[in-house]
């Protein structure tokens, strides 16, 4: 959703205004709604918010950056999350973690460069049992090993 030049077209947030136009207090569900729209939390959008909602912009990043479900940079079409909770850093998620990197030329919090991969680290997914573990697009993978973990991401990203 962004035009031509590179901005950002905040005509579909009017929608999201109109529904909670008699909720003042609810910048959360806003930002969801907001990110849902965009993908992450443009600084457009959020200044736009800020405006509407007659707040500071330093209130509204400060709600956005203190939830994790929150993001500020665009993230790839496909998301990767690597847990290394103790379990899973015991059973081999750094090997995992140099894998990807040398595969995709991405490390943690990056996305590559045609934007179909960001890849996340996360502390403890509550799967220990399957350690290590890695999401991929929310599909829970247990067990992982380097090699396994590389061709089901290549898989993923090319099944468009």
């Amino acid at each position: 959703m962004s035009r031509g030049n590179g901005a950002i077209d905040l005509s579909p947030m009017e929608e999201v205004f109109a529904r909670y136009a008699d909720q003042p207090n609810a910048l959360i569900p806003i930002l969801q709604q907001t990110q849902a729209l965009y993908g992450y939390l443009p600084r457009e959008a959020l200044e736009r918010i800020a405006e509407r909602l007659r707040i500071s912009l330093a209130k509204v990043y400060g709600v956005a950056t203190f939830y994790a479900q929150f993001y500020l940079e665009r993230r790839g079409r496909h998301v990767l999350k690597l847990c290394d909770g103790t379990a899973c850093h015991v059973k081999g998620t750094p090997t995992l973690l140099v894998a990807v990197e040398e595969e995709f030329n991405i490390g943690p919090g990056e996305t590559t460069e045609d934007g179909q991969l960001t890849v996340e680290i996360v502390y403890c997914l509550g799967s220990c049992a399957l350690a290590p573990v890695a999401v991929l697009d929310e599909r829970v993978m247990g067990r992982m090993r380097p090699e396994m973990l590389v061709r089901r991401v290549k898989r993923q990203i090319g099944a468009r």
